[in-house]
């Protein structure tokens, strides 16, 4: 009995002294908010409409202004070349000699030939003038005077007929100095100086390209242009149309130093990939751009009079690519939508439907919320708000589908 009372009490003093921690630490707890737990907050961006610039980015290859391919038009033995490859040429410029011997043997023929039928011109004249005469005082028969006369007439024919012969001699012997069709760079000579080239050959002598200015030609999906076309129509879109501003991206990520403009679009959709091209026409002063060249396209298709544009980073998709989002509504409430989006311009989406100008769209805090949640609303201010950015229509815009966006994996 003496051995238990004293571990007894030592056990008591040790449990009160633990009650009266946790009763102290119970005292200090603030009461928390109903539900146990804070209202948690996100950053909102109110979405606003603006006129957009709808511009899209094509691939596409430069091709030039004007092509000849130089070939003879007579047969010959090439007697001298008389450019340097690769270089300017101007149009009549003389770019090769053929041996023209016997082209110009048969001009002196003609001119032969023409000579004598005019003298003989001059001859059966001055007969039929005297027959008209002799004929008056029955001198000669009327037979005699009508066989003059058609004299005449021959002669007057074999005239002609050595003019055209001459002519054509002329345009043979002409043709055997050959020159540049059109200005522009000519390119490698296939022949050398000893050649047999024939008239119309297939294979080309050389060939001239006019480079400045030149085209870019890029093909445009025909879905795409029906979704524009239907907003064109439904007055949503202004059409941009031909003369429509180009900027040229080169192969290396610079931007081309001038800017081109829209020429044509095509009437006629390839049906194999269901694209139709649209024509660049670009200055090239400085022969920067070749022909071949790949380039990217930046083309002002329209402009959107009323369009919503909303942070990339607030916009989800699932596997399938559809995309939704979460705002806050009036209610302080998360609210979830399913949006539409057809193209990217900058780091935005542009949204044609499902949002509209004064939603406030969440852009941060997406994890931590769920539907029908109530949150505190905090505006992002600044460089976080992409809604305080340059308007749209005054920047570069890439664009994408909703599938092949980037984030689309979200």
């Amino acid at each position: 009995m003496r051995q238990f009372m004293p571990d007894h009490r030592c056990r008591v003093a040790i449990v009160l002294a633990a009650l009266s921690f946790l009763a102290g630490c119970g005292g200090a707890a603030p009461a928390g908010p109903p539900g146990g737990r804070p209202t948690p907050q996100v950053t909102v961006v109110t979405l606003k409409s603006q006129p957009v610039t709808l511009t899209r980015e094509f691939p596409g290859r430069t091709n030039a202004y004007l092509v000849a391919e130089v070939r003879p038009q007579v047969s010959g033995i090439v007697k001298q070349r008389l450019f340097t490859e690769g270089t300017l040429v101007k149009a009549g410029q003389p770019l090769y000699e053929l041996d023209d011997a016997i082209y110009r043997a048969q001009y002196n023929s003609a001119q032969a030939t023409l000579q004598k039928a005019q003298a003989n011109s001059q001859a059966t004249r001055l007969a039929a003038d005297r027959s008209r005469d002799l004929v008056k005082i029955d001198a000669v028969s009327a037979q005699d005077n009508d066989n003059a006369i058609a004299a005449f007439g021959q002669a007057q024919a074999d005239v002609a007929a050595g003019q055209a012969a001459v002519a054509n001699a002329a345009v043979n012997l002409a043709y055997a100095h050959i020159v540049a069709p059109i200005s522009g760079r000519i390119g490698k000579s296939s022949v050398t100086q000893g050649a047999l080239v024939t008239a119309d050959q297939a294979t080309a002598m050389a060939t001239i390209q006019q480079l400045d200015p030149i085209y870019v030609d890029v093909n445009q999906a025909s879905s795409e242009w029906l979704h524009l076309k239907q907003e064109i129509d439904s007055g949503r879109a202004q059409s941009g149309g031909a003369d429509s501003p180009a900027k040229i991206e080169l192969a290396d990520g610079r931007t081309y130093d001038h800017e081109g403009k829209l020429q044509f679009a095509d009437v006629t959709v390839d049906p194999t990939t269901g694209d139709f091209l649209l024509r660049v026409i670009v200055p090239n002063p400085n022969g920067v751009l070749l022909p071949g060249m790949y380039v990217r396209a930046l083309i002002d298709e329209g402009v959107l009079a009323q369009g919503v544009l909303a942070p990339q980073q607030g916009i989800t998709h699932d596997p399938k690519g559809n995309a939704s989002a979460l705002v806050v509504n009036s209610a302080g409430k998360v609210e979830p939508r399913v949006i539409r989006a057809s193209r990217t311009i900058g780091n935005q989406w542009l949204i044609d439907d499902g949002l509209a100008a004064g939603d406030r769209l969440i852009v941060e805090g997406v994890q931590k919320v769920q539907p029908g949640m109530d949150v505190k609303a905090v505006e992002a201010s600044g460089a976080s708000n992409p809604a305080d950015s340059a308007a749209a229509s005054a920047s570069p815009a890439a664009e994408a589908s909703v599938a092949d966006a980037p984030g689309s994996g979200k």
